[in-house]
């Protein structure tokens, strides 16, 4: 089994490896064929004309395509994504500056959903085939197809612009500075509770709709029939044969879910003008700042892969034989 282990991991991790590289392939040959120059945003008319070229050479963009293509792929190899036009310091830097609380507040999200579908699931099975079973299963389908801007602007809408409950934007108050530690605290929270409630809403209809899912099949099952008829207690039934059967298949979608989150809420953050990946990368994006676009969507696209493939390995922890399956 322990060789079998080896080996999917090592296939898993080869091909994780494989889309990494395709992932910045891509982008690399996207960004150099679109049109515009970053150069732009440093001259003006007032300016000598040498000066763009001047500048074009400082950041090697004079050079050949295929020639700073071989260069970007040995510094990131060396770990080394080089410099942002628009902020003057190394993208790792930068990146990491937003992805710290793109990672706090994906992963705030990510356990919200986790909890509430879990006991929002269990609450339901047990009010199978009745009315409000028919309601939730319903809402959650409505709630899932509603787009992201679509509930954040309605929901500032109607707690900020209406009610004037929660601010409109921002993690923090003008006056944040002066406040106590305690105060401070409270006013972050009652900056993130729409941002949250944004990007969780969608999340929780999922795994909703996966976990019931899956919980009704597992009850249909043969054997699940033969406890019930053995004597055995509902809870007991629940907690040891119907959650861990109908949870792994939740596993991969959970980790798609949480690299997604991690990789940067895009549309929340900017909607919320919030601090984190998705704002940096629609700002890097409009900028042409080259080096910080592809950093932050190498780092976007390593996050959702390391999470895939450690769900995968999580999956064979639970259940050895996946390891064939994994394998195929």
């Amino acid at each position: 089994m322990r060789k079998e282990f080896g080996k999917t991991f090592i296939k898993r991790f080869l091909s994780s490896l494989l889309t990494l590289y395709l992932l910045v392939s891509f982008l690399f040959i996207i960004i150099r064929l679109s049109p515009g120059d970053p150069t732009n945003k440093y001259v003006s008319s007032q300016l000598s004309p040498d000066l763009a070229k001047k500048i074009s050479a400082s950041f090697k963009l004079n050079e050949p395509v295929s020639d700073q293509y071989v260069a970007f792929l040995v510094n990131v190899i060396q770990g080394d994504w080089g410099t942002s036009y628009n902020y003057h310091q190394p993208v790792l830097r930068v990146v990491w500056q937003y992805f710290s609380f793109t990672f706090v507040f994906a992963l705030l999200s990510f356990i919200i959903q986790l909890i509430f579908s879990f006991y929002l699931t269990i609450f339901i099975v047990n009010k199978r085939n009745r009315l409000l079973d028919k309601i939730v299963s319903d809402m959650s389908l409505i709630v899932y197809s509603i787009p992201a801007f679509v509930l954040g602007v309605t929901l500032i809408y109607i707690f900020s612009v209406n009610i004037d409950l929660f601010p409109i934007s921002g993690l923090r108050s003008l006056d944040f500075e002066g406040m106590s530690f305690t105060s401070k605290i409270f006013d972050q929270i009652h900056h993130i509770i729409l941002p949250l409630i944004t990007l969780s809403a969608a999340g929780i209809a999922l795994f909703y709709r996966y976990l019931k899912d899956n919980i009704d099949v597992v009850l249909n099952q043969t054997y699940i029939l033969h406890l019930k008829a053995s004597g055995f207690r509902n809870k007991i039934i629940m907690t040891k044969h119907i959650l861990p059967n109908a949870v792994r298949p939740l596993i991969s979608v959970a980790g798609i879910e949480l690299g997604i989150l991690l990789g940067g809420a895009l549309i929340t953050e900017v909607i919320f003008g919030l601090p984190g990946m998705g704002r940096l990368t629609i700002d890097s994006i409009l900028a042409r700042d080259y080096p910080l676009v592809i950093g932050c969507v190498f780092t976007s696209g390593a996050v959702m892969i390391a999470t895939n493939f450690i769900a995968d390995l999580i999956k064979i922890k639970i259940d050895k034989r996946l390891t064939v399956e994994l394998m195929n």
